[in-house]
């Protein structure tokens, strides 16, 4: 994927982090965790102070949702 991602894109950032380990069960993650591995993808461009823990959740089950059905 090629444009830039923010908070809000919770589906591309999920199925980016899956892509990055298919392996990792997402609820094994601190939520800190999971914000700092958003935050260090390549094509990500939101701010850190726009994060909470609804958006957190929601790109958590995402990426869930990716791992359970790989």
């Amino acid at each position: 994927m090629d444009r830039p991602l923010d908070w809000n894109d919770v589906d591309d950032i999920a199925f980016a982090l899956f892509e990055a380990d298919t392996t990792r069960n997402p609820l094994t993650l601190r939520f800190t965790e999971l914000a700092e591995m958003v935050l260090a993808l390549p094509n990500f461009q939101g701010l850190r102070e726009r994060c909470n823990e609804k958006i957190l959740e929601a790109i958590q089950m995402a990426w869930l949702e990716e791992f359970e059905d790989a």
